[in-house]
């Protein structure tokens, strides 16, 4: 008896520690504050600007009433594009020399530099500006650039080098050739050098397609290295892996040399998804960002459907580079023949803000209130509610 007691009080106790440490669970606020969103004390709240379907770059007052607008919608970062179509869009000395063409010859765009107005601008409001190298290695198939160079190509086995983009015609310039990679390093220096910049940007264009690489040059490069011919099979893994590591040492390179002419310029990347941007266009963003040659990462998710949205949210290495550096996610805000529903950004931004990201970007301006079957005011009354109050990009 004296032994069952003992027993008795022994249970009492346990069950006594049980429901003590149920309560603390339930209703300790630091087991709340483990899983609640963190409170930002910054956050990246960037747009993009194109000279595509928006007319925001082809005058001086378009560009004020831009910036003043996104600094009334407390925005914290432009990203404006500066190469795109072939050409680039502020005068550049090393595109007259490379093919003829110092700037964009699209009507409006002439004796300007649009680079340095909206540096200027988003400056006074302290809004960073970090240019954005959108079309990275691609180019339009009938551009100067490609007619000029076309030994610059990449090429499949068949010794195709057209590429479609939509309904557009497209080539890549070899990544792996030493003029090539000399072409677009004097490009990006040479915006690094002249503009009082905050950073520069590159995307899913610094790359190349996979079926790409079958260049007499890189087949000899390879052959010598491997002391084998490359597959036959654009996808077989170790020749994704051979040309993913050239464009790696090549990104390494461009990391360096921007860092030894401006220390504080940040190297910002905004790819697609691992799973597609390596398999399918070469690009080891997460060998880049494991290696310190980037300092900002924005994914782009352009996804509608909010469970596939969400899956890439948590994939392994947009969570460890979340950890690493500055970590935000690409929303697609609309496009001119595809409007996005407000409700579809609402439910957007707050699972990146759920996942505690740095912060967001939006691709892009003129779709923020144009194209919408809601009212231009309804869409900046939304915008209003995202960004409140000011508040300071995240440091790098």
């Amino acid at each position: 008896m004296i032994k069952l007691h003992k027993w008795r009080r022994i249970l009492a106790l346990i069950v006594v520690f049980a429901i003590a440490l149920t309560s603390a669970a339930i209703f300790s606020p630091r087991m709340e504050a483990q899983t609640a969103p963190k409170t930002p004390t910054t956050e990246l709240r960037g747009i993009w600007l194109t000279n595509i379907d928006s007319d925001v770059i082809f005058s001086r007052n378009n560009i004020i009433d831009a910036v003043n607008r996104l600094d009334k919608l407390n925005f914290n970062t432009i990203y404006p594009t500066v190469w795109q179509g072939g050409y680039t869009l502020y005068p550049s000395a090393v595109a007259k020399r490379v093919f003829g063409k110092s700037i964009d010859p699209s009507p409006g765009l002439q004796d300007r530099d649009i680079l340095k107005e909206i540096i200027a601008q988003s400056h006074k409001k302290s809004i960073a500006v970090i240019p954005w190298f959108e079309f990275g290695f691609m180019a339009p198939a009938e551009s100067e650039l490609a007619r000029l160079h076309p030994d610059w190509l990449a090429t499949r086995r068949d010794g195709s080098t057209i590429w479609k983009e939509g309904t557009h015609d497209r080539v890549w310039l070899n990544p792996f050739h030493p003029e090539v990679q000399k072409f677009i390093l004097d490009l990006i220096l040479e915006i690094v050098d002249n503009y009082d910049l905050d950073g520069i940007q590159f995307d899913d264009h610094f790359g190349l397609p996979v079926e790409f690489g079958y260049e007499p040059q890189t087949v000899l490069m390879y052959e010598k290295q491997i002391k084998s011919p490359p597959s036959n099979d654009a996808r077989e893994t170790f020749w994704i892996r051979w040309r993913a590591d050239k464009i790696n040492d090549f990104m390494g390179q461009i990391s360096r040399a921007i860092k030894s002419r401006k220390q504080k310029c940040i190297i910002s990347l905004s790819p697609n998804p691992l799973h597609f941007a390596l398999p399918a266009h070469l690009q080891d963003w997460f060998t880049w960002e494991r290696r310190g040659y980037i300092e900002e990462l924005i994914v782009q998710v352009y996804r509608s459907d909010i469970k596939r949205f969400n899956a890439e949210l948590e994939r392994e290495e947009v969570k460890l580079a979340k950890k690493h550096i500055p970590t935000a996610i690409g929303i697609l805000t609309g496009l001119k023949n595809s409007s996005i529903p407000l409700s579809q950004i609402q439910e957007q931004v707050q699972a990146v803000r759920n996942r505690n990201f740095a912060g967001v970007s939006f691709f892009f301006y003129e779709s923020l209130s144009n194209w919408a079957s809601e009212t231009p005011e309804q869409r900046n009354s939304a915008l209003q509610e995202f960004f409140p109050t000011k508040m300071q990009r995240p440091p790098v």
